[in-house]
């Protein structure tokens, strides 16, 4: 186990820092799923006015999000049919 690591005393599971999970900005999200911030303008569509919205939380005026989340949301989107 990695210094970065803790143990949850209740379960016992690996429990990595929200730190190394978080994206802040839509420039880091955008990054994230699509491989360039120049798509930055998507988050916010995705975000507030897309049909399906991305899964995303504010921290003030940030919008933010989870990276085990939106990769979760983006095998729910694969598994629709």
């Amino acid at each position: 186990m990695t210094e970065a690591a803790r143990v949850q005393p209740a379960t016992g599971e690996l429990c990595l820092p929200l730190a190394d999970d978080l994206l802040r900005g839509a420039d880091a999200i955008a990054e994230f799923i699509f491989g360039s911030a120049k798509h930055r303008r998507k988050i916010y569509y995705y975000a507030n006015d897309a049909k399906i919205r991305m899964p995303h939380f504010r921290i003030g005026s940030v919008i933010c999000a989870r990276k085990s989340t939106l990769l979760e949301w983006v095998s729910r989107q694969e598994n629709m049919r």
